[in-house]
């Protein structure tokens, strides 16, 4: 089926060809890095996980948001979802290569990422991280395709489908949980070390995958006349809100237990990333800028009147995107490496090389799911 990726229009292949001009300035940029090392970046002694990461942690709950679609559908019938549960299991393959990606740039020699399966430690969040990663790529890519495959031959899916669709399901909510303790698990990291930091992954994953699958309807009705319908959607919308409103909720408890118990470690991040910390306050606006457009775009989506009109509905999902990114992956990330444990303050800028690979890396996911998303149209519409 995927010679029906080869097929398209000037529009196509000029998003193709820009795809690959971006990919091609990102493997230039990460051949520089291998040949210099990690030095080219701005991640240091202090501040060893930097721009790479941060994509990485966000990434990986856009590649969890499937379930949000795949749940309702196979488990409770829902056959409102029926054109776009594809959608969601072919986003999560891409964001889960992505997520791969980025970690492979991150490491300074990637070569050794085979040691994780060579020299397995169970005891080690890294080994089941990737473990679970591959695991879900796997599953969303052979179920996703072979539903497609029967669907284009009009015959219902062979019964191991359906298993490994319902084995996605718990693997959806492992492959963040996973994620959430491989940060949890440094004592040294004040920012990360509390027991809601999964169930804060969870929502933000499910609210921002959410939206991002809602923008997508948007673009495949525009861009390829494949029109999932307004029900989807709305549903999709108070999924959506009811998860970014847990997240909020789960941001005000930490800052009610940093502030309220007055003890100076459980502070100090929040105090960088919101207030500014002796005298260093490089992501206040930025968090601001989240906290606040993350409000009204979760006020807009509970709000049935407003979500019913396209309009404020995009610029809703957007907003909450582009909220949940900026805390989830700049705030978080960045933040939790200040102050040190020997109470220095680093500030964290990614160079051109760094950007430039996250770049890259965002177009070979886009260019993935580009033709996963046109084979699969091509075949429900039987064009």
């Amino acid at each position: 089926m995927i010679e029906k990726a080869l097929k398209g229009g000037r529009g196509y292949w000029t998003w193709v060809a820009f795809l690959l001009v971006v990919i091609g300035l990102g493997v230039t940029a990460y051949a520089r890095q291998m040949t210099i090392g990690l030095g080219v970046t701005g991640m240091g002694r202090d501040i060893s996980w930097g721009v790479y990461i941060a994509q990485f942690t966000f990434l990986v709950g856009v590649a969890a948001s499937a379930v949000m679609l795949v749940l309702p559908y196979y488990l409770h019938n829902q056959k409102a979802f029926s054109k776009i549960v594809i959608v969601g299991e072919f986003l999560a393959v891409s964001a889960a290569l992505m997520c791969m990606l980025f970690i492979l740039a991150d490491m300074g020699r990637p070569d050794r990422v085979l040691n994780v399966l060579l020299y397995p430690s169970p005891h080690s969040m890294v080994f089941w991280d990737v473990m679970v990663l591959n695991g879900y790529l796997l599953l969303n890519l052979v179920s996703g395709w072979a539903v497609l495959g029967a669907e284009r031959k009009g015959v219902a899916p062979a019964p191991w489908v359906k298993a490994l669709i319902y084995l996605s399901i718990p693997w959806a909510f492992s492959i963040h949980t996973v994620t959430a303790f491989l940060f949890a698990g440094l004592p040294g990291r004040h920012l990360w070390l509390t027991a809601v930091l999964a169930p804060r992954f969870l929502a933000s994953a499910f609210a921002a995958g959410t939206a991002i699958l809602i923008l997508l309807t948007f673009v495949l009705k525009r861009f390829a006349k494949f029109d999932a319908g307004q029900e989807p959607r709305l549903k999709l919308a108070v999924l959506s809100s009811y998860a970014g409103l847990a997240n909020l909720f789960f941001l005000g408890t930490e800052f009610f237990t940093a502030f309220y118990s007055n003890i100076p470690a459980h502070k100090h991040s929040l105090q960088y990333l919101f207030f500014g910390f002796e005298g260093h306050a490089p992501l206040v606006p930025f968090m601001w800028f989240s906290l606040i457009t993350g409000i009204i775009s979760v006020s807009v989506l509970l709000s049935p009147p407003l979500r019913r009109k396209n309009g404020a509905l995009i610029a809703a999902c957007i907003g909450l995107v582009v909220s949940i990114w900026i805390d989830k992956g700049m705030g978080l990330v960045f933040g939790g490496f200040v102050p040190t444990p020997l109470e220095a303050i680093v500030d964290y800028m990614p160079t051109a090389t760094e950007i430039s690979v996250t770049l890259g890396i965002w177009a070979i996911g886009l260019l993935v799911l580009t033709m996963l998303l046109k084979t699969a149209i091509a075949v429900k519409t039987q064009e």
